[in-house]
């Protein structure tokens, strides 16, 4: 079962990491680091309406709650987001990954970390690994439907 988004606790936890519109993955890194007991996802978000539209996104997970940091930048409102889940960290696992990703490419944004290889393409898009394209065909499918 999904987590239900927490749509009071997602802006306040906006207003409380200064999120910033177009930034979901470093806004769902300040938010994990808020709430440790957090687990930091990577996948696509749907904002459905009369054009969906599918984004590549980040939020955290707490407990039963799903928390996105970036919601007041989605401008939908909450009950027309749809979230599909590629990849979830720990804190502690986002923390390692983001040094690692700092000190072995010093010039990128560590931001998203798409986990280890193979990874699939979708056309010329680099997506993570099969995961990745499970999340991405059923966001599609939404979209289509």
């Amino acid at each position: 079962m999904n987590p239900m988004l927490d749509e009071l606790r997602s802006v306040e936890l906006a207003h409380q990491v200064k999120s910033r519109a177009k930034t979901p993955f470093d806004n769902a890194y300040r938010a994990a680091l808020v709430i440790p007991s957090a687990t930091y996802v990577q996948g696509f978000v749907v904002l459905a309406g009369a054009s969906p539209q599918l984004k590549e996104h980040a939020w955290i997970e707490a407990g039963d709650r799903l928390l996105d940091p970036s919601l007041p930048h989605l401008h939908h409102p909450a009950e027309s987001l749809h979230y599909f889940s590629a990849q979830r960290l720990s804190v502690k696992q986002l923390k390692s990954a983001v040094e690692e990703a700092k000190e072995d490419y010093p010039d990128d944004d560590p931001l998203p970390i798409y986990g280890a290889q193979p990874y699939d393409y979708y056309g010329d898009v680099l997506l993570g690994g099969k995961e990745y394209t499970a999340a991405f065909n059923a966001a599609q499918a939404l979209c289509q439907s």
